[in-house]
C-alpha cells in the first residue's frame, strides 16, 4: 500500500468517526479538542484503523495519539 493511500484511508476513518468531511481534516487537528473524538470514539477509531488497514496497533496507542498527525505517524506506511 502506498503512503498516500494509507494517509487517505486514515483521514477517511477519522472523518467518519468525527462526523466531518475528509477535506477539512488536517494533521494538526487535535482529536478531542478540534474533532470531538472522546475516549470511546478514540477506541472505535483505532479499532477501525486496525480492521480497515489490516494492522495491529499497540494496546497503549489510545494514550499516544493526540492529533491526526500522531495517527499518521503511528500507523505503518
Amino acid at each position: 500500500m502506498q503512503v498516500y493511500d494509507t494517509e487517505h484511508k486514515i483521514i477517511e476513518i477519522v472523518a467518519r468517526v468525527s462526523k466531518r468531511q475528509p477535506g477539512v481534516i488536517k494533521p494538526e487537528h487535535q482529536l478531542a479538542a478540534d474533532l470531538g473524538i472522546d475516549s470511546p470514539k478514540a477506541l472505535e477509531l483505532l479499532c477501525d484503523l486496525e480492521e480497515k488497514l489490516q494492522i495491529e496497533l499497540p494496546e497503549d496507542a489510545v494514550t499516544k495519539v493526540a492529533t491526526v498527525g500522531d495517527l499518521l505517524e503511528l500507523v505503518p506506511q
